[in-house]
Formats: structure tokens, sequence, C-alpha cells
């Protein structure tokens, strides 16, 4: 069982987000697999956050370990989250140099120091909710503005000068945050699909 009131509430939060990502990519993966695989490395963050929480409780080594495991997933998942985005919009150059970028940041994640690992996983998020926002708005899609400001949201509170504002339930509120912003994301992507979808059928 988990040790405190914040331990369950922590998994009560991170169930509902891996919950969440786990829909989405399944609901995503005809629309596009790189965006459902985006969906699905989100899901490892609250797993990976779920195996530090509960074996601490009952004396297990392995229970220490560190969430930073789930930098890779995080950095990797967003980016390919704005890739589906500008590749179902047609934009195949851009969507190739965001992923390509992303793993290459991730292949070289032994060469970052902590601050430097929080550094790039804030510079992702930004650029991720960013071009989902410019692509959505350029497209009328009002469920991917919401998503992408929902993800720069939360980017935000990751940075430093905002900590001092949160308190022990940090966590909690940015597992909220993402699973708010995945599942309209999500939304949004389906949207964009059907919308393609009708105007090929229009065109033929």
């Amino acid at each position: 069982m988990p040790g405190g009131p914040d331990e369950g509430a922590g998994l009560l939060s991170g169930a509902l987000l891996c919950a969440v990502c786990l829909g989405s990519a399944v609901r995503t993966v005809q629309i596009n697999r790189g965006a459902a695989a985006g969906f699905l490395l989100q899901a490892l963050v609250p797993l990976i956050e779920a195996a530090v929480l509960l074996p601490a409780p009952l004396g297990l080594i392995w229970g220490a370990r560190s969430p930073e495991d789930s930098w890779t997933s995080t950095v990797v998942g967003l980016s390919l989250l704005a890739f589906g985005f500008h590749w179902l919009n047609g934009d195949c150059s851009t969507a190739n140099v965001l992923l390509g970028g992303a793993l290459l940041l991730a292949a070289g994640s032994g060469y970052f120091s902590e601050e430097g690992k929080a550094l790039v996983a804030h510079s992702v998020t930004t650029v991720a909710s960013i071009t989902i926002l410019i692509v959505s708005a350029f497209t009328g899609n009002m469920c991917g503005i919401l998503g992408s400001l929902l993800v720069g949201t939360a980017g935000l509170l990751t940075g430093n000068k905002l900590q001092y504002l949160l308190t022990l339930r940090k966590r909690d509120l940015l597992h909220y945050l993402m699973a708010a912003a995945n599942l309209t994301l999500q939304w949004a992507l389906r949207t964009q699909h059907q919308e393609l979808d009708q105007a090929c059928w229009a065109a033929g």
C-alpha cells in the first residue's frame, strides 16, 4: 500500500494519466502511428513513477529508482505528437526534423547533467506545444489549440521560476494537466483526420 495520502494521490493521478495515454494511443493508431507511439511513450512516465512509489513502503531496494528514467519517454513522446500533427498536415519535412532532433537528444542523454536534462525536457515541451499550436491555428482545430496550451502550461509549471508556487501536489497537478492535454490532442488528431478525409472525398 502507498505510504501516505501524498503517495496515494500520486498513484491516482498517475493512473489517470496512464489510462488516458493508453486510450489515446489505441484511438489514434489507425490515424498516425507516430502520434500513437507518442501517447504510448507518455504512458510509460506514470508507470515508471508508480514503480518508484509502490515498492518503497515495502522496503524493496529497486523502489528507490529515480524518476529521471522517464526523461527519454517525455522527450521523444511529445516530439512524436508534434510529428503526428505536422505529418497529417502534409508538412513532412518539419515532422522529420522534430522527430530526428528528439531521437538525437535521447541518444545523447548520457552526456547531459541533471540540469541539462531538465532544460532539454522544458525546451522540447515548449517546441512541441508551439508547433502544435501553429498547425492547429492554421487548420482551425480548436482542440489542438487547447491541447497545445495545456502542454505549454504543464511545461511552464516545471520551470524553476514557478516551483515556489507549487506544494507537494505539483506532480499530481502536472499529471492532471497532461491527462487533459493528451485527451484533447487525441480529439484534435481525430478531428484533423476526419477533415482531411472529407476534403479528399469532396475532391474525388
